[in-house]
């Protein structure tokens, strides 16, 4: 675990905002104080009191300027640097997103398609052996995923039973989203460079259906936004307002 311990104001939310950013889990300490017991990381700030006697315990410093590469460094330690780092994508229209090293998960996301990208694309940007796994669902946002990583290693996962069950208090579609992409980081599956982008017209009227039922019946999008849609280029919500709009 990382763990926050820094009296510079700046640096503080600075670090924070930027693990909160990739979905890091993280704690904060007090400078000083007693580190928790599954501490990995510390980041601090140079003149920040931080005593760390346990040579498994890694102290990273940086500055509020500098925290984007503090974080970056904090969790390449964490990572361990001999573990291949695996990216699952469990595909929609917020794609859940899995940064695992090894068996360890370092970073979570849940975005829209465009952001989701960006994201996958940072996490690899210095790891020339990342291996990225995509879904087989939701085959045109998948596509989308596929096709914007040019020189990324993708695989194409069969996703079936990967979306986890939700007990008792655990709820919410991005928690199930990001689940089902930690068991698709962790299921082989085959090579792939590019796929088919072109929606079907079954799609576009499933998207078009999908409209109706969203807006209670109110509103159904015509074919132009339905595959504007389907391709990820706009959200259902946004296509909804357009619709109303016109």
């Amino acid at each position: 675990m990382i763990v926050v311990a820094t009296e510079d104001f700046a640096l503080y939310h600075a670090v924070v905002g930027e693990l909160r950013d990739r979905g890091a889990t993280f704690t904060t300490r007090e400078p000083g104080g007693d580190l928790p017991d599954r501490a990995a990381v510390v980041i601090s700030a140079v003149d920040d009191p931080v005593p760390v006697e346990d040579d498994e315990v890694a102290h990273v410093t940086t500055t509020a300027s500098d925290a984007d590469e503090g974080v970056a460094t904090a969790l390449g330690t964490l990572r361990g640097g001999d573990e291949r780092l695996v990216i699952g994508v469990d595909p929609g229209e917020r794609p859940g997103v899995a940064v695992l090293s090894g068996d360890t998960v370092v970073a979570v996301h849940h975005l829209p398609v465009a952001d989701a990208v960006e994201a996958i694309r940072e996490a690899v940007a210095d790891e020339p052996d990342a291996l990225v796994r995509v879904g087989d669902g939701a085959r045109l946002q998948g596509a989308r995923v596929v096709n914007d990583l040019e020189g990324v290693t993708v695989e194409l996962v069969d996703e079936t039973g990967t979306t986890p069950s939700l007990g008792a208090g655990a709820t919410g579609k991005g928690l199930a989203d990001v689940l089902a992409a930690v068991n698709i980081a962790r299921r082989e599956g085959e090579r792939i460079e590019t796929r088919d982008l072109d929606p079907t017209p079954g799609e576009i009227q499933r998207v078009k259906n999908e409209s109706r039922e969203r807006s209670d019946g109110a509103v159904t999008i015509g074919e132009a936004l339905a595959r504007r849609v389907a391709l990820g280029d706009l959200t259902m919500a946004e296509a909804l307002a357009e619709q109303r709009e016109e």
